[in-house]
């Protein structure tokens, strides 16, 4: 098993999940466990990488939120556990751009902006070492 930093791990994720899926990439090298950004964005992520980055299989893409059925589908999860009488809602607001700014609106208003966020996290925590078990990665704490 190669051993990820999970600090490098999380902090790869959220770049790659903070733009559309594509935009911004990351990727563990699965011979040493370090981890490689790129960005369509900016050049700056591409100058230390190896230059197979993206066609070796001895590289693992760190998947995008919608891909660990992050985005959309656990903001509802939330809201239907958490305020089941605003599911409709929400599940409206994700129907047109702007959705995240108004959801979380919504939640600083019922007061469960704090709860979204320890819930998310959770969330994201719990899915990233899922795939890393499943991509036989030991995952270390720093």
């Amino acid at each position: 098993m190669i051993a990820v930093k999970y600090a490098d791990l999380s902090m790869a994720f959220d770049f790659v999940s903070d733009a559309s899926p594509m935009e911004h990439n990351a990727y563990v090298s699965l011979d040493t466990g370090k981890v490689y950004w790129t960005s369509d964005f900016d050049d700056a992520f591409d100058e230390d990488h190896p230059d197979d980055l993206e066609t070796s299989d001895r590289y693992l893409a760190i998947p995008h939120k919608n891909e660990l059925d992050l985005g959309k589908s656990l903001a509802l999860r939330f809201v239907a556990q958490q305020l089941p009488a605003r599911y409709e809602q929400v599940e409206r607001f994700f129907q047109r751009h702007g959705a995240y700014g108004r959801f979380k609106d919504l939640l600083a208003r019922e007061g469960a902006l704090e709860r979204w966020y320890s819930f998310e996290a959770g969330s994201i925590e719990s899915a990233l070492r899922q795939w890393c078990a499943e991509n036989s990665l030991e995952i270390v704490e720093t």
